[in-house]
């Protein structure tokens, strides 16, 4: 028997806490004692996302809270940019032309920076209405420069899909002028899927009032108005228990300090990073501070990233992930965010190292755990808070 380690991008593990919160008796949503849980929510998550713009919950995937923004932000035949440079910049290009929007893509290989000069040669197009960004791209392990790409694009309205950003990449909507950020709860938020959220700015409501594509379920005039209510809540049926276990981690980030949560991250992304490197493999994502998400690692020749997967599931029940096509077989990703400590990282390192090992690979034993050690104990949580800071102004640590 060996312990279940979910390494993924997401989901990801829950706290013991918010599990727990999953088997608290289901309330009525229409009572002034729920509204307090879902208003504390909704003001929670408007801290995580450092802003004051509207924030709408809506019982979902992160895809139909994609799909509300698409509906409650255009009209057939709008003009739309989306930069690309992995599997959901991609999936976003493919919801835009299914409603019959007319996109400008800038393509960018996977896991290649976001040229800014380019997305701002784009946006100055004419008749674009809006700028589309994934900001963590989990596809490739690829955090974008969120702040640089809504500069870029002003004055266009700036969607943010930050489905796995929001709660472990620094992510300052108001302050870097992003209109519109989507994210969910299964990724950096611990708790389990089936919830997405959506803030909409005042600009983002300016040209919500002129959009013309249908919309029932994800309409943001209803949330908005159910949010406003003398009773707060959804405007259709809520996921109450999945808030409920939704309130309980937004509560623990905040206890811990949101500052402090990303320089965890931060922290975490060090190791991982060293650690492959240690273990002899070239990492795919870039060796950056930014990349504080999940880390991806090249496999070397003879190694299927797929089946050493499969391996350490199998033999240590550590679940990791491999890559969409085109990376399928080549890359290997590990995530580390939301409830995840240095000694899950070194975990994974371990389990890593064995599973090369039995491929064929030459490991000399401990060496991407030691790597990762020489990180830690080199970064003391003072400086882990100044590197995350240090990343928010936009300047290299070393």
């Amino acid at each position: 028997m060996r312990k279940y380690r979910l390494m993924v991008p997401g989901p990801t593990p829950t706290p013991p806490e918010v599990t727990a919160a999953a088997v608290l008796p289901v309330e009525d949503e229409r009572t002034h004692a729920y509204a307090e849980v879902f208003t504390r929510v909704v003001a929670n998550l408007q801290r995580t996302l450092r802003t004051r713009a509207d924030v709408l919950l809506f019982a979902s995937s992160m895809t139909g809270a994609f799909e509300g923004t698409l509906q409650n932000l255009f009209s057939p035949g709008d003009r739309v940019l989306v930069a690309t440079n992995g599997a959901f910049g991609e999936r976003w290009v493919q919801m835009a032309t299914a409603f019959g929007l007319d996109v400008t893509e800038v393509r960018h290989a996977w896991g290649e920076p976001l040229d800014l000069t380019r997305i701002a040669a784009a946006a100055a197009g004419p008749g674009l209405k809006a700028a589309i960004s994934v900001h963590c791209e989990t596809s490739t392990a690829m955090v974008n420069d969120i702040r640089g790409f809504a500069a870029a694009c002003a004055p266009l309205i700036t969607v943010v899909d930050s489905a796995s950003g929001v709660g472990a990449c620094e992510l300052r909507t108001d302050d870097w002028g992003v209109d519109v950020v989507v994210g969910g709860c299964q990724k950096a938020l611990m708790t389990p899927p089936g919830l997405a959220f959506t803030s909409v700015g005042e600009r983002a409501w300016e040209q919500h009032r002129h959009a013309r594509l249908p919309r029932f379920y994800f309409d943001w005039d209803e949330a908005r108005a159910a949010l406003a209510a003398p009773i707060p809540r959804t405007p259709w049926t809520p996921a109450v228990s999945l808030i409920s276990q939704l309130d309980v981690a937004l509560r623990q980030i905040h206890a811990e300090g949101l500052d402090q949560v990303l320089a965890r991250h931060v922290r975490l992304g060090r190791m991982a990073r060293a650690g492959v490197r240690g273990l002899g493999l070239r990492l795919f994502s870039p060796d950056d501070d930014r990349h504080s998400a999940v880390t991806a690692a090249e496999m070397p020749a003879g190694v299927d990233a797929t089946a050493l997967v499969d391996r350490l599931l199998d033999r240590y029940a550590l679940q990791l992930a491999g890559a969409q096509a085109p990376l399928d077989g080549r890359v290997l990703r590990i995530g580390h965010c939301g409830f995840m400590d240095e000694f899950d990282v070194l975990t994974a390192l371990s389990a890593i190292e064995l599973g090369l090992a039995e491929f064929g690979h030459p490991v000399r034993p401990g060496s991407g755990v030691t790597a990762a050690l020489e990180v830690l104990h080199g970064l003391s949580p003072t400086s882990a808070t100044t590197a995350s800071r240090t990343v928010l102004e936009g300047h290299p640590v070393p």
